[in-house]
């Protein structure tokens, strides 16, 4: 099912309260009402915006994802993430330099005189004709030193919260204060689904709380958890015995492709095709 046909649908549904009430006096296509389909995540599946489509409600309505988390609608759950990748810190626990080896000193500025000639043949093009190919290729240079320096990553353990719908809550509503107005809105479960229709009221404007974000942030260990996580990580290994048949399984059934031929007729067919093909386009 396509969202395009899914949006329709739900629009559709919205405008239709009863079979003896007949048509709502409001729906969700009206301009003073804000209508969401959100999942038991809070994340957005159908919205007025297509671009709000996918993205979570506490980024779009960080007032809203609030108020649902004070009345126990949604809670809040940490995962962690132990195949992360993070920056290193780039602070010291002093003010002075590493020490380093004179071999690694020299080696260091060897390199670094060489990247100022590369630079400095760059620069003056002193190949005459590939002037054009010398600045390409200064900037492919200077592109790919800059981004090395920017993809130095190293494997971390990060925490995000995770939002969780709790169905005991079937319904809700409440009012927040947003200085000078209020907003109110309706959630609802919708039946046979782990879904929820948020309806808001769009005109008034609660800027003044901050956005409800899912970021990760790196988990700082203290060197006795730390060194307890790495003794936990333990490297895989290979069975110590090796299962190559079962007890219940007959043997008749498998390993029969290399008994397959191939089909003489099949072979012969493209012959035939190619030797009849000039008779029957003369």
């Amino acid at each position: 099912m396509k969202l395009e046909f899914l949006q329709r649908k739900f629009w559709a549904a919205t405008r239709q309260c009863s079979t003896v009430d007949g048509p709502c006096t409001q729906s969700c296509e009206d301009s003073d009402l804000d209508c969401f389909v959100i999942d038991n995540n809070g994340f957005i599946l159908i919205s007025k915006r297509s671009h709000e489509t996918g993205r979570f409600l506490g980024e779009v309505d960080g007032a809203v994802m609030t108020q649902l988390l004070s009345m126990g609608v949604f809670s809040q759950v940490t995962m962690y993430d132990y195949q992360a990748m993070c920056k290193p810190s780039s602070h010291h626990h002093s003010a002075a330099q590493p020490l380093v080896s004179p071999i690694s000193a020299f080696l260091t500025a060897t390199r670094w005189l060489l990247q100022e000639l590369v630079l400095f043949l760059l620069e003056w093009s002193v190949w005459g004709s590939w002037y054009d190919r010398g600045a390409e290729a200064k900037s492919v240079f200077h592109h790919s030193h800059k981004q090395k320096k920017q993809d130095q990553l190293q494997p971390c353990d990060t925490e995000y919260p995770v939002f969780v719908y709790q169905p005991a809550i079937r319904e809700a509503n409440g009012i927040i204060e947003c200085g000078p107005c209020q907003k109110v809105f309706v959630v609802q479960q919708i039946p046979n689904s782990n879904l929820l229709l948020l309806v808001t009221d769009p005109t008034c404007d609660c800027s003044i709380f901050p956005p409800v974000l899912q970021e990760a942030t790196e988990v700082k260990y203290n060197a006795s958890v730390k060194c307890e996580r790495m003794r936990s990580q333990k490297l895989r290994r290979r069975p110590d015995s090796c299962h190559a048949f079962h007890p219940e399984e007959n043997a008749q059934d498998c390993g029969g492709a290399s008994d397959t031929s191939a089909s003489l007729p099949l072979l012969l067919l493209p012959l035939c095709v190619w030797g009849l093909l000039p008779h029957l386009l003369r």
